[in-house]
């Protein structure tokens, strides 16, 4: 007993643990302050990046904005000017706001310092800010809501993360021309070393590549069409195409990047992963996906899936089958995959099937759908990959006699064309025309539409409806039906000569 007693009397006697302040720097502050009080010119320094929410104090921060205004509006911030716009009232330790801001132009730093200073005091702020995203952290964990679930708490720290990555820099405005020189140059020699000389990622549509240069890094580029058109057979050839041409060089720190092709992220919104893969065997193999689904093969087919599967298996491709997805988790995970595996193209099937931020109502669509697209666009700048979103069209496509689509049927919302830096549209007159099929008992114009079914079978057309990088126009593809695979239409121009 006596020996619980003394456990117990040393428990109690412990001292208690001690807090730990927020990271901050009152001297770098003051010293900020009062070079930017001594020589304006200090305030251009720090004005790209530094806020008055960066600063510790509450008293600097309300310094710092009240010069910021004086100085934005041509006037001279000094501790004259200022102490006018602060309570004479104020106690700051035992000083008046006047002596105060004698004091701070007394110990200030010079000019050449001033930025220094406003990144340590810069730097603290995203410190502070990420001690409060770890508080939060715990506290949603301890006392998650019922319809909170981990996953979902996992996505909003990695967001709120990201979004502190990437306020969490001072890197931005004006540069020198020769560094974007640089920049362009070091493009233009990647473009020559990739396989086509493409500045952008290969479709491997050889005409489709040649009027757009390739799928460019940081790109917004809309797939659309009605339904029945081919768009994610399009978009799965693609992101094939793009995944098989992959290849990966080490630098000399160690870390592997894609030197020709990419690694491709698919978020198959309406398909699942299976029939996803079902469909690129397809392709592959030349065997129709309705005789694989049923069994309707031979064992020479089966021989054949096995071994391009085994192929496909070291492909950089990457599936998420997550129905009902929000813009912003997709985005998490879209970041959480290129920190991990590395991503160069992203595709979306399809832009209708994703919420935004808010569950709105059917009449507030209009602006949920301007959410995603613009925060697809902020996304794709980000990553600096292309994204590839499929959109459907409207029905007022089906109304007019000439069906081929236009910029004005983009479903929904005028916020695609505008976000978008290329609109692609797929059209497939043979759709259509099996439609307007007449009775065999009317033989004139039977055969007449028998004639027309050679010139429009197998055939599609890609309509680049906007670009901003290049021209617009129509590219004409073999599009195969059974196995859902488009590919660049064969020339009497392009075949070779006949020998003899």
């Amino acid at each position: 007993m006596a020996t619980f007693d003394s456990a117990a009397r040393k428990q109690v006697e412990a001292p208690a643990p001690s807090f730990r302040a927020a990271p901050h720097n009152i001297e770098a502050e003051q010293a900020l302050l009062g070079a930017i009080l001594v020589n304006n010119e200090a305030f251009y320094r720090v004005s790209d990046f530094l806020e008055p929410q960066h600063f510790f104090e509450p008293i600097h921060q309300q310094i710092y904005d009240l010069a910021r205004s004086l100085i934005r509006a041509g006037k001279v911030a000094t501790p004259v000017t200022l102490k006018s716009f602060l309570g004479a009232d104020v106690d700051i330790g035992g000083l008046t706001v006047s002596q105060y801001l004698a004091r701070l132009a007394a110990e200030a730093t010079t000019v050449i310092n001033a930025e220094d200073y406003g990144h340590t005091v810069y730097d603290l702020s995203i410190r502070r800010a990420l001690i409060v995203v770890g508080e939060d952290m715990v506290n949603v964990a301890y006392d998650a809501p019922v319809d909170s679930t981990p996953r979902e708490q996992i996505e909003g720290a990695e967001r709120r993360l990201y979004e502190l990555a990437e306020t969490g820099r001072y890197d931005g405005g004006f540069q020198r021309f020769a560094q974007a020189l640089t920049t362009a140059v070091d493009m233009a020699a990647r473009a020559y070393q990739r396989d086509g000389k493409l500045s952008g990622l290969a479709t491997g549509l050889d005409d489709l590549d040649r009027m757009m240069g390739g799928l460019q890094a940081s790109d917004l580029i809309i797939l659309a069409g009605r339904p029945g058109m081919g768009k994610t057979a399009l978009a799965t050839n693609i992101a094939y195409n793009v995944a098989k041409a992959w290849r990966g060089e080490v630098r000399a720190d160690g870390h592997e990047v894609t030197a020709n092709g990419g690694i491709v992220g698919f978020f198959s919104l309406e398909m699942s992963a299976e029939q996803l893969a079902t469909r690129i065997i397809a392709e592959q193999t030349g065997i129709p996906s309705s005789q694989i689904r049923r069994g309707g093969i031979t064992e020479g087919d089966f021989e054949r899936i096995k071994d391009h599967s085994i192929e496909l298996q070291n492909l950089r491709f990457y599936v998420d089958e997550t129905g009902g997805l929000s813009v912003a988790q997709l985005a998490a995970r879209a970041r959480r995959l290129k920190r991990q595996r590395g991503l160069d193209l992203l595709v979306i099937d399809y832009l209708q099937l994703l919420q935004g931020s808010t569950k709105r109502s059917s009449e507030n669509r209009v602006q949920e759908i301007t959410e995603i697209t613009t925060k697809l666009k902020a996304l794709a700048k980000e990553l600096n990959v292309p994204v590839l979103a499929l959109s459907q069209l409207s029905r007022q496509v089906e109304s007019r006699d000439d069906k081929h689509p236009q910029l004005s049927d983009l479903r929904e919302s005028g916020s695609i064309e505008q976000d978008a830096d290329v609109v692609l549209f797929v059209y497939r007159e043979e759709y259509y025309h099996v439609m307007r099929k007449p009775l065999e008992s009317n033989r004139e114009k039977f055969a007449e539409w028998l004639a027309e079914t050679d010139k429009v079978h197998g055939k599609a057309e890609v309509i680049i409806g906007k670009q901003r990088h290049g021209p617009t126009g129509t590219i004409e593809l073999q599009f195969d039906a059974a196995v859902t695979r488009f590919s660049s239409l064969a020339r009497e121009s392009h075949t070779p000569e006949r020998i003899g």
